[in-house]
């Protein structure tokens, strides 16, 4: 079965390496891709239409998923479109608040819904692992450091919130310190946050647990945003199959 993707934010960072990533794919097509201003440009030969004719294009088009790279407000219109037409949506999308992100939980009853801050695969690795290393060095001090390209709006990364979680879930952490200025000494059970911007690096994540004379480091590291379409990829082409539901890509990676 051929998937029908539709794209969002089609002329940004990540919709260029989307549609890139799912042309390059036998088992994919791209029906439509839109942006704000589209200017009658063309991205690996797919035409790039106006965003305000997306609700008809996701009818007409008949896509089996939407990928969405977009921002939290356009986001949730996006969602809400794809449930009245049913059609799954996917997105990368981060730095919902709590409304934006009960309204993108709300299209899952209708419609298959993906979110996920980070489609690296050794992204996903590294969430399975960081609990565990959290457990087996109970007491140790943990900092997390991330750093994005100048142009990233949200602070910390979809993604090290996402780490962050996980760490809590398994550790006796109270409170979270956003960088150090003046006299500020480590409090008992913080977690250290530092949110990088510059240049165009594409993303990094290092967490660092320290104490007991010795010190671990988990870092991954993209080298090219290449992998996170061919991950959004990948989870629209899974949750092709999938029933009404909120899905992330642990999911995809699972099966």
């Amino acid at each position: 079965m051929t998937v029908r993707i539709g794209v969002t934010g089609a002329t940004g960072r990540m919709g260029r390496e989307v549609i890139a990533a799912a042309t390059d794919r036998d088992d994919c097509k791209v029906v439509f891709a839109v942006n704000r201003e589209p200017d009658g440009e063309t991205v690996d030969g797919v035409e790039i239409e106006p965003a305000d004719e997306f609700g008809s294009l996701v009818v007409d088009r008949e896509p089996t998923a939407v990928v969405d790279f977009t921002g939290p407000e356009s986001a949730v219109d996006y969602a809400a479109a794809c449930a009245d037409a049913g059609v799954a949506f996917v997105t990368g999308t981060t730095g919902f608040d709590d409304d934006q992100r009960a309204a993108l939980e709300d299209a899952g009853d209708d419609v298959a819904v993906l979110h996920a801050p980070n489609f690296a695969r050794g992204v996903q690795a590294l969430v399975n692992v960081v609990g565990e290393a959290v457990q087996n060095l109970p007491g140790y001090d943990v900092e997390l450091v991330e750093t994005h390209h100048n142009g990233k709006r949200d602070a910390p990364s979809g993604t090290a919130n996402r780490l962050l979680e996980e760490i809590e879930a398994n550790g006796e952490f109270s409170e979270r310190t956003h960088g150090r200025e003046g006299e500020a000494p480590r409090e008992e059970a913080e977690i250290g946050v530092h949110a990088l911007r510059a240049g165009d690096i594409t993303g990094e994540h290092e967490i660092i647990l320290a104490g007991n004379h010795e010190e671990v480091r988990l870092t991954h590291r993209a080298e090219d945003r290449g992998v996170f379409a061919a991950g959004a990829v990948d989870a629209a082409v899974w949750i092709a199959g999938q029933k009404a539901g909120r899905y992330d890509f642990a999911d995809v990676i699972r099966e």
